[in-house]
């Protein structure tokens, strides 16, 4: 079977499934007793023919059968919730435009939510099948790479780090054909795209010029064939870009960040509230009084050590820790060691442990921190590292968090060379371009997992 036969196969499948599944849970709705509509009217019957009718409609206008390589969890979940929310305004619409007796909403309600976590599970369950598909060198789109330099080595790698997309590249073209890089002028180019059936090629900038790229675009248009181009970004590293036109001109916005966004600022400082507030009236009271007790017992000196670090937009907060050294004057200087002599019994259990970063909810209902976020780093290493990576300090564009995802991913602890330090810094900025509630509760859960399962660098 031929790579659009199959696509063809696949989406009737889908389709199929979805009608079955639809019609199924409406029709044992109405075998248990669960009625929609009251049972002694047949009009039922007709219910039924019109909704499925429905159903048909909303394809043309939503596509939820659209197979897309590189689709994301986030935005399948999205397209397909839109697509059975106008079936359920529309079927609603139905059922009050033609009178039907006794209509019970929330049985109504109660299908289609079943129905959306089945059309999902259904469709998740398929792309899992497509992609194993692909890994098996199965059914894979040919490109062709117009540009032989940068972007085509990084495009070339991208695929084959996720051969679960399905893509493989043909060739590379380099239009201005100089000595040393790889050969092909536009009209090989053009052979190599008709003789292989390649139904998409890539564009980079600026190895091809703004006329040949619109030459590229006019000969495939009448081809039919997709173009996209590639040109480089590397210069907004925290924000996106949008493209807009003013006429015939083409601008490229840098768009915000999602914590830009005041609904999603609101969003997590609600969700910070309440997640902190939970722990410290369940769990933290006892446990915050029992290590204050062994702290007491184990050495003199404070119970808390407040350090002074830099939170969002370089404003300066104390933050909060439970004393793990014997009192001393380096605390503020000199980062702990592995075997630091100066880490008392009692510390080096809680570093052990990280219940020495517990006091920091306290700072997340102060509003200096968030519970998950890059971690704020004593004001030394701020200065040191400000220096040695470019744009070091936009990390503080969001608060800082008790914890983040370059801890989760292994970058914890001591900071020995500036790789480790670069892998934390791309870590965070990754966060902070994509930040969302289920990706700090993913964060979350997996600091969760990794205490359970301990690490060497927690010292």
């Amino acid at each position: 079977m031929n790579e659009s036969a199959f696509f063809r196969v696949l989406k009737l499948l889908i389709f199929i499934g979805d009608v079955l599944f639809f019609n199924a849970l409406f029709l044992a709705l109405y075998s248990t007793g669960h009625f929609i509509i009251h049972p002694l009217d047949r009009s039922w019957l007709l219910f039924l023919v019109l909704t499925n009718a429905s159903w048909v409609l909303v394809l043309f206008y939503t596509n939820p059968y659209k197979i897309i390589r590189m689709a994301k969890t986030g935005s399948v979940i999205q397209h397909i919730s839109f697509a059975v929310f106008q079936h359920f305004l529309i079927t609603s619409t139905l059922l009050y435009l033609f009178q039907f007796p006794q209509v019970h909403f929330w049985s109504l309600a109660s299908v289609y939510s079943v129905f959306l976590g089945i059309a999902l599970g259904w469709r998740f369950l398929f792309i899992f099948f497509l992609r194993e598909q692909f890994k098996r060198n199965k059914y894979l789109q040919p490109v062709a790479v117009l540009g032989y330099g940068y972007l085509a080595l990084q495009l070339q790698r991208f695929f084959h780090r996720h051969p679960e997309y399905g893509y493989r590249i043909t060739g590379f073209f380099d239009p201005q054909n100089k000595p040393g890089r790889n050969v092909g002028d536009l009209p090989a180019f053009y052979q190599h795209v008709s003789e292989n059936k390649i139904d998409e090629v890539y564009c980079c900038v600026p190895e091809v010029s703004h006329i040949q790229v619109k030459e590229v675009i006019n000969w495939c248009e009448d081809k039919f064939i997709k173009v996209k181009v590639l040109n480089e970004f590397r210069a907004f590293t925290l924000k996106g870009i949008e493209l807009e036109r003013y006429d015939n001109i083409p601008v490229l916005r840098v768009t915000a960040l999602p914590l830009d966004d005041k609904r999603n600022q609101l969003t997590k400082r609600l969700f910070d509230i309440v997640f902190s507030g939970l722990f410290l009236v369940t769990i933290g009271w006892w446990l915050f009084a029992l290590v204050a007790l062994w702290i007491k017992l184990d050495s003199k000196g404070p119970v808390f050590f407040i350090q002074l670090r830099e939170g969002i937009n370089n404003s300066k907060f104390g933050c909060f820790k439970f004393r793990t050294m014997q009192v001393n004057k380096a605390a503020d200087s000199v980062q702990a060691t592995k075997n630091d002599p100066r880490i008392t019994r009692a510390g080096a259990f809680l570093r052990k442990t990280s219940l020495d970063e517990l006091p920091q909810f306290l700072n997340v209902l102060m509003g200096d921190m968030s519970i998950v976020g890059p971690r704020p780093h004593p004001l030394f290493l701020n200065e040191k590292f400000a220096h040695m990576i470019s744009k070091f300090m936009s990390r503080h564009s969001v608060k800082p968090g008790i914890t983040g995802l370059a801890q989760v991913k292994g970058y914890r602890g001591e900071t020995q060379q500036l790789h480790d330090m670069k892998g934390r810094f791309r870590l965070d900025v990754f966060y902070i371009e994509n930040w969302s509630l289920i990706f700090d509760l993913k964060i979350i859960f997996s600091t969760v997992t990794n205490l359970l399962a301990g690490s060497d660098k927690a010292y």
